[in-house]
């Protein structure tokens, strides 16, 4: 069950929390959403208000629901979940229904933005900023190892209006 709590009360180290457990991306709506599972990210403040920044590549299916809504989720699983996360970062929603695959229950906050019940951290982001990262501002070495394709992501800053984590 997961209980609201204020951002400035997680005690998590985010560095793990995004690097090495991972966390899913989700916008959409209940009938219609979709997630994917990315290890880029951060969390801090911006504009003073708590802040989460994600970073999506063109050609992801979840961009188009990024870019169409107004909010989006940050879900964060326990160890046992890795396998699904593995699923939601190597699968296309354009394919596979990725949330019947990994057996997910799709809830949605008060404003109707969707997440996961088995989710131990949920951040609840008002997009609030959007920008297409700039090759010209990258560096050859940067580049070279993670843009074979020239597929630069889009850097999304949202504010963290709601934080829910596990009792």
């Amino acid at each position: 069950m997961l209980r609201k709590i204020q951002p400035n009360e997680l005690k998590e180290n985010v560095f793990s929390l995004i690097g090495d457990e991972w966390m899913l991306i989700t916008a959409g709506t209940a009938e219609r959403c979709n997630t994917m599972t990315a290890s880029w990210g951060g969390l801090g403040v911006l504009w003073g208000e708590p802040a989460a920044t994600i970073y999506v590549r063109p050609q992801r299916y979840t961009k188009e629901f990024i870019d169409r809504e107004e909010y989006f989720t940050l879900c964060f699983f326990g160890p046992e979940y890795k396998k699904e996360l593995a699923l939601c970062g190597s699968k296309s929603g354009r394919e596979l229904d990725k949330i019947k695959e990994c057996n997910f229950t799709v809830s949605c906050t008060q404003e109707g933005v969707p997440y996961f019940e088995q989710a131990r951290l949920v951040l609840v982001c008002r997009k609030r900023y959007a920008q297409e990262m700039d090759a010209e501002a990258m560096p050859a070495d940067v580049k070279e190892k993670w843009y074979p394709n020239r597929d630069y992501h889009t850097m999304y800053m949202g504010q963290i209006v709601e934080a829910y984590t596990e009792d």
